[in-house]
Parts: structure tokens; C-alpha cells; sequence
């Protein structure tokens, strides 16, 4: 009779088999991340030696108005990004539901083509599409008599925020469905029709049934996409520049703006590590509602 492994020995040899990933994390992300964090503690320009000044630049960012509104568009974004087209994936979904949808691989293939495209096209083409002379939305608005509704949207204080957080509600939407979309499918339909013999309309069928089942599928969908909104770069760099002003600055553009621009390799390290812990602790913290969430 063959005598039975230690129930410790399977998880070792595991570890072996996951080394190799863990060596090239370790390198390639974690090495990076801790020297940043090393150089966070210094002034230093990138050439000339370096100035010890401890927690000094981490200090910066909390006292420095400009730095905390570039956090604070970053939440902003996290509503464009995550918010939005999720709860657009999920009426969608909701919808394709209580119907059957023909096509739905050709439907999902389009939705996911914005995620397909580099975001650095993506910006070029939104940048002629806002573009106040020209521009699809404006021309789009004069065509239909309502001229005056026409906007400069990436040269406006108050509406370029906005504009450039809709183009990140376009890629991302996408992402969202076809997460969704999959999700729905995997849902037992005895499930929706035991809810209708109850007498369940749509709204209390998507609560009951849809949600409850999609439950892992929008824990999957915030954590990327509220990741893409804190650490959203290219974007704001082709459409704004960060302008008019500081209106559009987000902390991954105080992060080239610094180091590449104004010499302080020292402050835009710190930057980038408290953009790594802050998505760090709201992924953490989206797991946890999650798996707490799926217990119950």
C-alpha cells in the first residue's frame, strides 16, 4: 500500500513550480518598485548626486494643492473609467438577459475593439472628434441647429475633466460587457424562471438573479478598470497636456511632468509609489467585499 504524502509536501513543490513567475516578478516589478521607493527619499535631478531628504516628498504631496487636485482628478476619473461602464455593462446585460441576442460574438467583438486599439490612437481620434473647429461633436451640433451648444471641450476649465473621462468610459465600457456578457450566460436559467413564475419584473429579477450572479464578473471588472483610471496617462498627455491649466493633471502625468520635465526624479518616485499603494489598498479592499460578498 503506498503511503500517503505529507499534506505539507504538495504546497512545496507548488512553490517550485510557481518560482519562475516569481523570479521574474520579483525583478521586473517588485526590484523597479522598491528602488523607487529608495529614490522617493532623495532630491535628485537624475544626473547630478543625489540629496537625502527623508519623507520630505511624500510630504510634498500631501501640502501641495496642485498634487492632491491631481489625486483627486484621479477619483474623478475612477467614476469614467469604472463607474460608468459598469453600470453600462450591466444593463446591457441585464437586457441580453430577458432576451436572446443574435450575433452576440459579432456584438461582443465590436464592444471590445476600443480595448484593442492603443490608447494612444484612441486620443488622437478623440482629440479631432472634441475638436471646437471641425471636430465631429460640434459640426455634429451645428448640423442640428444647436450651434450654440458647441464647445472648445479639451480647452475648458470646467469641461475637460469630463471630456477626456468619456473616452475613458468608451474603451473601458467594452471590457465591462464582455465580462458581463459571459457572466450571464454561466447564470442557470431556472434561475430567471423561477423568478418570473413569481411574478418578477425586470428590475426585481436583475436585483434577485442578475446581480447576485455577476457578482465575481464586477469584482473582475472594477479592479481593472479602476487600476486603469488611477494610473491613466496616455490620454490625458495627447488630448490636454494636463491643461488648460492643472484642470486635467492626474498623478501618472505628475510623474513624467516631474521627472522628465522639471528634474525631480525624488518627487515623481514618490508619486509613483503612492499611486502603487493607493491601487494596491482599493484592490485589496475590492477583493474583500467581494469574497465577503460571495460567503454570505
Amino acid at each position: 500500500m503506498t503511503a500517503l504524502a505529507p499534506p505539507g509536501e504538495p504546497r512545496r513543490i507548488a512553490y517550485l513550480y510557481l518560482l519562475p513567475g516569481l523570479v521574474i516578478f520579483g525583478a521586473f516589478v517588485l526590484a523597479p518598485l522598491a528602488h523607487s521607493a529608495w529614490l522617493s527619499l532623495f532630491s535628485w535631478d537624475g544626473v547630478t548626486p543625489g540629496a537625502w531628504t527623508g519623507l520630505d516628498n511624500y510630504q510634498a504631496i500631501v501640502s501641495d494643492p496642485r498634487l492632491r487636485a491631481a489625486f483627486l482628478h484621479a477619483f474623478v476619473l475612477v467614476g469614467f473609467y469604472a463607474v460608468l461602464p459598469i453600470a453600462i455593462g450591466l444593463l446591457l446585460a441585464a437586457a441580453m438577459a430577458r432576451t436572446r441576442v443574435r450575433g452576440l460574438a459579432l456584438f461582443r467583438t465590436v464592444l471590445f475593439l476600443p480595448q484593442v486599439i492603443a490608447l494612444v490612437v484612441v486620443a488622437v481620434m478623440w482629440r479631432m472628434i472634441y475638436a471646437p473647429d471641425g471636430g465631429l461633436i460640434n459640426e455634429g451640433l451645428r448640423a442640428i441647429g444647436l450651434g450654440g451648444l458647441a464647445q472648445n471641450w479639451l480647452g475648458s476649465f470646467s469641461l475637460a475633466l469630463p471630456s477626456v473621462g468619456l473616452i475613458g468610459t468608451w474603451v473601458m465600457y467594452g471590457l465591462a460587457m464582455v465580462l458581463f456578457t459571459a457572466g450571464v450566460q454561466k447564470i442557470s436559467p431556472s434561475l430567471y424562471d423561477a423568478a418570473r413564475m413569481d411574478g418578477a419584473g425586470p428590475v426585481r429579477e436583475f436585483f434577485a438573479v442578475t446581480l447576485p450572479g455577476l457578482r465575481n464578473e464586477i469584482a473582475v471588472a472594477l479592479t481593472l478598470t479602476t487600476i486603469q483610471a488611477l494610473r491613466s496617462f496616455d490620454l490625458v498627455y495627447i488630448t490636454t497636456g494636463g491643461g488648460p491649466g492643472d484642470s486635467t493633471s492626474v498623478p501618472a502625468f505628475e510623474v513624467y511632468n516631474r521627472a522628465f520635465r522639471g528634474g525631480d526624479v525624488g518627487a515623481a518616485s514618490a508619486i509613483g509609489v503612492c499611486i502603487a499603494a493607493l491601487i494596491f489598498v482599493l484592490t485589496l479592499l475590492i477583493n474583500r467585499i467581494a469574497e465577503r460578498e460571495a460567503a454570505r
